[in-house]
């Protein structure tokens, strides 16, 4: 089997593991993963595309959605609500609004100049009221220290906005450095210490440029990958030890990590590999990385776009 399959469980063949952009293109969305795609229970992600002055029509089904610009602005109508959001010229940018959506709902997604949107969704159980997040509210994290340093936008984590199932963050990490470091994994229900998660990582690398990510196996015949990932590319990590993520010297890395799974209650929690983990008792002695954060969370007020 090579390093970046697994068997689906739905019909013992093979999945891949690594998504590379373009393969997984369902019209209107260059990037479409739900998880009968994936081979798993409740984490989804696509990535939509708007023309200047186009619009999508989102029938949220038995998930709850969140519209993330990952460039350019647009508007997110409800029957009971409107969000503007105002966006971001790049991932490498400000910090963005959002909007979550519920449920069984039907939205409207509208961009007067155009843009490109992730839809994070996990499906759920509870239907909450549709809101908006406010870039300045959400909180910028700066993780480790020395070469493991980066920056996580904890928009959607666990203990920052109140999702049923899904999780989500952003996290950038400078040239040349590791990140998702050390490995680490959430795939098995240990009250208080491990929570079960399906996770999606969609990555951008600034100027074009490549980077590399590694799961691997925790278990007998579980997720092994080694890919090369460029903008647009996914990996799925249906369980496994995953890190690091490898940004190249010269050009930061990006990536969006959806998460959900089964447990009945909302929370990360992870293992670090045992032969790793060490690595957290020496960043106390280190700086963080003076290129941190990449660019400031806007101030109230201050055009994102």
């Amino acid at each position: 089997m090579s390093t970046d399959e697994t068997r689906h469980p739905a019909d013992d063949g093979p999945r891949r593991l690594h998504v590379r952009a373009g393969t997984a293109a369902t019209d209107p969305y260059t990037l479409s993963i739900d998880p009968r795609r994936a081979g798993w229970t409740h984490s989804a992600l696509r990535v939509l595309e708007l023309a200047p002055g186009e619009s999508h029509a989102l029938a949220t089904g038995d998930s709850e959605w969140i519209v993330l610009p990952l460039s350019g602005g647009c508007v997110v109508t409800t029957p009971d609500a409107t969000f503007e959001l105002l966006g971001r010229e790049s991932v490498f940018g400000h910090v963005t609004d959002f909007a979550y959506l519920p449920r069984d709902a039907q939205a409207q997604i509208a961009s007067g100049a155009g843009g490109r949107f992730a839809l994070a969704g996990a499906k759920c159980e509870r239907r909450l009221p549709a809101r908006y997040g406010p870039a300045p509210e959400v909180s910028v994290e700066l993780r480790g220290s020395g070469d493991c340093s980066r920056q996580v936008n904890n928009f959607a984590a666990a203990d920052a906005f109140d999702c049923d199932r899904l999780i989500a963050v952003e996290v950038l990490t400078p040239g040349g450095n590791w990140s998702s470091y050390p490995p680490h994994k959430h795939d098995l229900r240990r009250p208080g210490v491990e929570s079960e998660l399906e996770e999606i990582y969609y990555f951008e690398i600034e100027g074009d440029g490549v980077g590399y990510h590694r799961v691997s196996p925790s278990r007998p015949g579980g997720a092994d990958v080694l890919a090369e990932v460029r903008t647009g590319d996914a990996v799925l990590v249906p369980d496994g030890w995953h890190g690091p993520s490898i940004a190249p010297p010269g050009r930061a890395m990006y990536y969006l990590n959806v998460m959900a799974g089964p447990g009945d209650t909302r929370e990360w929690l992870i293992s670090d590999h045992p032969e790793h983990g060490w690595i957290r008792d020496t960043w106390p002695g280190q700086p963080v990385d003076p290129r941190l954060p990449l660019r400031p969370a806007a101030a109230p007020g201050e055009d994102r776009r």
